[in-house]
Parts: structure tokens; sequence; C-alpha cells
């Protein structure tokens, strides 16, 4: 494909993404609403000398991406929410092993079962390690196609350089979309980062030995606070937001993350990921219309989060509306962030349904409202 905007559906470009950023080994299991990535992957792996297996499983498929990413491969697996629910037992081996792989998570709606529409209520299972043990997972939250393509090309990068378990977190809405995408450059192989760790290539050197089991509870211990603090090194150069409010948008990253100064114009900041945040921006523009002054607060690593900018705009007092495709998740870190500066309300939907921006609009008037004659 050319370097010029092409028409894409959110699965094809995550898949083509992927593609580009050296992944050569996919293993998944067919779930609605992420069906048409493994079916990209399925088409065009092997014409790129890749490996793709439908798996017979999501718990065979996750596995598989950590033996071939243990043999050197840049791997990755792709599913939906209870597909993802089975393969958190992989992610945990893959987090204590310290062994680098790529999810994606085209999240429908939960619990169980539920249905095939757009949700983000697996912020808490991604975002607290989702399986068992000490242990984190970068996670990433595109809101376009565009950003779909560039955060799966950047969560190889990331995987690699921390190796760590890096997810893609898009709702379905993000997933089944279709927008224009200029698709990043195809990596070759000699600029894919050297992988001094793998259990490949044992000609002529002592083998490794790639494990998560230390039976020594001391060893244990070492181990994973060692990786904490690789974690806080993450946090420190990873940790990114964007901020919409009566300027231009600002997208920032690492130490300007950290530098940001929030701004003290705004009536109300809305605090929203994915989809929700696309339809945060329709109502922003509908409160322009009536002269009311609202903020964007857009985490784009929901791990870790930027609780720092969100702290600095509590700090001003003024309401604070976390809009969220499930009943309470990413409010809880909007909270932590607040650490009580000021109030924070929630509006969240379930199963699938998608907040409209007029319900949005209306929400924060009405809270604008009760914040002005309360005070």
């Amino acid at each position: 494909m050319s370097a010029e905007k092409v028409l894409m559906k959110g699965n094809e470009a995550i898949a083509e993404a992927a593609l580009r950023a050296g992944c050569r080994a996919y293993f998944g299991y067919p779930i609605t609403p992420q069906n048409e990535l493994i079916a990209y992957m399925a088409r065009n792996m092997m014409a790129r000398g890749g490996v793709f297996i439908q798996a017979e499983s999501e718990t065979s498929a996750i596995n598989m991406v950590y033996g071939a990413s243990c043999a050197g491969a840049r791997a990755m697996t792709s599913s939906s929410s209870p597909g993802v629910s089975l393969k958190q037992e992989g992610i945990s081996y893959a987090a204590g092993a310290d062994v680098p792989v790529v999810l994606v998570n085209v999240v429908r709606g939960g619990p169980g079962l539920g249905s095939i529409a757009p949700a983000q209520s697996d912020y808490f299972q991604s975002t607290r390690g989702g399986g068992h043990g000490d242990y984190r997972c970068i996670v990433l939250a595109p809101k376009s196609v565009q950003e779909s393509a560039d955060l799966t090309y950047t969560a190889f990068e990331l995987a690699d350089a921390y190796r760590i378990p890096v997810i893609v977190l898009a709702d379905g809405m993000i997933g089944q979309m279709m927008e224009g995408v200029v698709l990043p450059p195809e990596k070759k192989d000699g600029e894919l980062p050297a992988r001094n760790w793998t259990i490949g290539g044992m000609t002529a050197r002592d083998s490794r030995h790639i494990t998560s089991i230390h039976l020594v509870p001391e060893e244990l211990e070492a181990k994973t606070r060692a990786r904490f603090q690789r974690y806080e090194t993450i946090k420190a150069a990873e940790t990114q937001f964007e901020y919409a409010g009566s300027g231009a948008s600002v997208l920032l990253k690492g130490p300007a993350a950290a530098a940001w100064e929030a701004p003290a114009d705004t009536d109300l900041t809305l605090v929203a990921y994915g989809t929700s945040a696309r339809v945060c921006l329709g109502a922003k523009m509908l409160a322009e219309k009536e002269g009311i002054k609202l903020g964007i607060y857009r985490p784009v690593t929901l791990w870790p989060f930027p609780y720092e900018g969100l702290k600095k705009i509590a700090a001003g007092g003024k309401p604070i509306l976390t809009v969220e495709m499930s009943l309470g998740q990413l409010v809880e870190d909007v909270r932590l962030a607040a650490e009580g500066g000021a109030p924070v309300h929630l509006l969240g939907h379930s199963g699938g349904v998608i907040p409209t921006e007029e319900e949005v609009f209306v929400r924060a008037k009405n809270i604008i409202r009760g914040f002005k004659e309360a005070s």
C-alpha cells in the first residue's frame, strides 16, 4: 500500500499496522466484533513471510504468542471481551517472564457473552492486570481509525523496549467504523530491535531459560520489585493524554505531559476515551453555541494513567464529568486523580449503549447550573 490516505475499517487498519510494525506471527480465534482483524491477517500474513494460525481456542492462541515471542518473533493476538478473559493466564505468564506480546481487545458488551455491540467495560480487566499476580500491561486507547493504526504500530515498539505485554483497547465502534488513514511505514528486518534474550539462534552460546516461576519467595519478590521499578520508568516516559479546551487541542506525552498547566477558563471538564471521547467532542461543540466552556481530557494511555494532569484540573475546583460506556470504571481513576479537589460525576452506559452528544451536553449543563447555585 502507498503512504497516501486510504479508507479502511478500524480492525483492518490495526492488522495492517501490525504487519508494517514487523509482526510475523499471529495467533487468534474468531469472535465478533474483531473478526475483520483475524480475517485480514489470514489473507495477508503469509505474503509477508509470517505465520498465521487460527488456534483451537483463545487459551491456545495466547500461549502460541508467548512461544513465538520467546523464539524471537514480533507476535500478537486479538479478540473481544470474553475471548480476552480466556487469555488472562497467558498474559500473566508473559508479564512474569518479561516476554513482549501485543494483544488487541475490540471490546463488546458484557458481562458474560453479553452483546456484540461496542462497550468499554473491560477497563478494569486491562488496567489492573487482569490475570493473577502483581503486574501491569501498557494499555493504549485509540479514538479513531488513524490512532488505531498508529497506536498498534507503537505497541510493538513499547513491548520490545520494556519487555512487557501491551494492550490496544479499542471499543467495538472503533473496530467497525471506516475512516481515512495514513498507514505507517513498513519496517525492514534490520530496523527491528535486537532481541538478545530469546531462545532462538542457540549456536555457539549458552542456553537460555525464559520462565515466570521462581519458587524461592525472596527471589520472586526481587524479580517483581525490579519489574515495578521498570513500571516507574514507563510512567515517566510514556504517560500520554490529549486535552481540548478553548484553543487548539494538545497531545502530550512523558515530561511534556508532566509539565502541562491546566487552563482555568472551563466551566466543566469531560473525561473520556475512545468512542466516548468522540461523543464528548460533539457535546463540546453544542456547548460552545450557548457560551458554555467545556474541556475534554482524554487519556491515551489508560495505563499508565495520566493522573497528574487531571489532578491539576481538579485543583481548580470546577466539576468533572466522566463519560464512559461502562457503569463506573474509568471514573475510579478520575476520582483518584482528583483527590477530592473537585466534584466528580459519572455518565455511564452499559451493554453496548453509546451515549449521545445531546445527552452529554444536557448533563454537563445541569451539573454546571447546580455547581453555580451551590457556590
